[in-house]
């Protein structure tokens, strides 16, 4: 059994849109992939109810509501094991200051993504909050110099599918 949704074209084109403009009308969203309202209508709820698509939101700008300065925060935490990194993954997301949390590999265990007014509020934070807890061993953090988005999530090459045809009535 796959892990994944089988998807074609029609079913991209629509998820491709869906990224550029999560608002985009049923109407203008069917016209721009080239099948009825009706059908995209159904087509978006199946992507919804399957979890290929797993929720809309408005992106905001953080300069433009006074926090100007963004770092990407490396964090080592000891012991690594699920009792220390569950609680230590909920502090981080309490964080008013968290724009995105990832565990990973590698040489840091985790990696935030916070937006802070200035370096004074980005100082506490780190000293204040999250160094002071006993799990964390190390962190360092790298001021982000600039953020460049990425294109909407395309077809990995190999996985399309033509679209489903339906067969006329008989």
């Amino acid at each position: 059994m796959s892990d994944f949704v089988e998807l074609d074209s029609v079913d991209w084109r629509i998820l491709e849109e869906l990224q550029n403009d999560a608002s985009i009308a049923n109407k203008d969203l069917a016209a721009r992939v080239g099948v009825a309202p009706s059908t995209c209508l159904d087509r978006v709820r199946r992507l919804r109810d399957s979890g290929v698509v797993t929720g809309y939101r408005a992106e905001i700008d953080p300069r433009a509501v006074g926090l100007g300065l963004e770092a990407i925060v490396s964090v080592n935490v000891r012991p690594h094991s699920r009792e220390v990194v569950d609680p230590f993954r909920r502090f981080v997301l309490s964080l008013p200051e968290t724009r995105a949390l990832f565990h990973v590999s590698g040489q840091a265990d985790f990696l935030i993504h916070i937006a802070v007014e200035d370096s004074r509020h980005l100082q506490r934070l780190l000293v204040d909050k999250v160094a002071s807890r006993p799990e964390v061993r190390n962190l360092t953090s790298s001021i982000v110099l600039e953020r460049v988005h990425t294109s909407a999530l395309t077809v990995p090459p190999g996985r399309l599918r033509a679209p489903r045809r339906r067969r006329a009535a008989r």
